[in-house]
């Protein structure tokens, strides 16, 4: 499942999804400050193109608590808004579940990306 599920999620809105993570990586790295904000964006940017057989793990610190909550009021409302509403769209149909229930793991992602891990 997983070299097919990528690439049918590649054109259900996977390629979508990594690019917004792109551009909120670009984004970030204009300033000197933002550049480690900005690649963490480009790890997951490479997990929104190839999701399927990855794992996400959740850990982290007070350091990754600041962090999340800068990046939650700048960049991850709409990351999480625009994944919930691909997984919404996916999820009417049948077919599209198992690619709409990976959008609302995106979003989860989105609100808070520091401390994760993909393993």
């Amino acid at each position: 499942m997983g070299c097919l599920g990528n690439i049918l999620w590649f054109i259900c809105g996977g390629f979508i999804s990594g690019l917004t993570w792109c551009l909120a990586g670009v984004l970030w790295c204009i300033t000197i400050v933002g550049i480690p904000v900005g690649k963490q964006c480009f790890k997951f940017a490479e997990l929104a193109f190839c999701p399927f057989g990855k794992e996400v793990v959740y850990g982290g610190g007070a350091g990754s608590l600041l962090l999340n909550i800068l990046w939650m009021i700048f960049s991850g409302i709409p990351l999480a808004i625009e994944s919930v509403v691909m997984g919404c769209a996916l999820c009417v149909t049948i077919i599209g579940i198992p690619f709409g229930i990976q959008h609302f793991k995106m979003a989860k992602l989105a609100l808070m990306p520091f401390g994760a891990n993909v393993i």
